[in-house]
């Protein structure tokens, strides 16, 4: 039986492992290839070199897409972050009937194709004049991270006891007073972790932005698709370099400030409760 056990758990780890392998390395396998000196994109023969990244911040045009991406993924983020908070806590605290529908309603956006998605908002925001402003943008991208928010959120609440409240309204504190000094700080990793989350969709967004973009709005991605489509310069190489590490250091910082910060606040707080 421990032979079994034992061995039950080898291949439990050697499938982990294999199927991390599966995903991970095709994405980071950009890294050493944007430190290839050569035009061609290829590994090794020319030993290593930052040239593309020093072509990538020496073109005003990929300065201008990243400093576009991160003003819009961190609006994305603000505004996900507070309006998907706000409907986890209200369908978690609910009791109505279709509460059941209102919540496959909130997440339909993550079963829709991101195409049909793009084409709907395009229709809808050009008569109000977003299609081509950063605004829209903001709000297409939006639209895309609630439905993460939600879910994540709700997940973390499933772990906060409602009698919290009750005790808090007991002792005369008002709703959003209750809110802000105890369940917010009870929640506040789980709130992180959606917030990473909305920030990197957004950063992360193409296909809207190709839709919804004007010239003036472009982002990362849609200048990655620009370059590939007019030549295959490795300076691309560097941007998706840039990506793959910005979105593997928001990982890590959420999970760092829940196990290191937010967790040891809120259990400390709970016990004083």
């Amino acid at each position: 039986m421990r032979r079994r056990v034992t061995l039950a758990r080898r291949l439990w780890w050697f499938g982990g492992g294999a199927t991390l392998a599966f995903l991970a390395v095709p994405v980071l396998i950009v890294v050493p290839l944007s430190l290839n000196p050569s035009m061609f994109i290829g590994l090794g023969g020319g030993g290593f070199s930052t040239r593309w990244y020093e072509a990538f911040m020496a073109q005003a045009s990929w300065r201008a897409a990243l400093t576009t991406s991160l003003v819009v993924a961190t609006a994305t983020m603000l505004l996900a972050t507070a309006l998907g908070t706000a409907a986890a806590i209200g369908l978690w605290r609910g009791r109505f009937r279709g509460r059941g529908l209102v919540l496959a309603l909130a997440i339909a956006p993550l079963a829709v194709p991101t195409i049909v998605t793009a084409i709907a908002m395009t229709l809808a925001f050009a008569p109000l004049g977003l299609a081509n402003a950063r605004a829209g943008l903001v709000l297409a991208h939006t639209a895309l991270a609630v439905p993460l928010v939600v879910l994540v959120v709700l997940a973390g609440l499933r772990q906060f006891d409602p009698l919290l409240l009750r005790a808090a309204a007991a002792c005369g504190a008002p709703p959003a007073r209750a809110f802000r000094r105890v369940m917010l700080p009870l929640i506040a990793p789980t709130v992180a972790a959606a917030a990473v989350l909305a920030f990197a969709t957004s950063l992360d967004e193409s296909v809207i932005v190709l839709f919804l973009a004007g010239p003036e709005q472009r982002t990362l991605p849609r200048q990655m698709f620009a370059v590939m489509r007019e030549q295959m310069d490795p300076t691309i190489l560097a941007a998706a370099s840039i990506l793959v590490v910005a979105a593997t250091v928001l990982m890590a910082a959420s999970l760092i400030l829940r196990r290191r910060f937010l967790r040891p606040w809120a259990a400390d707080l709970a016990r004083g409760l």
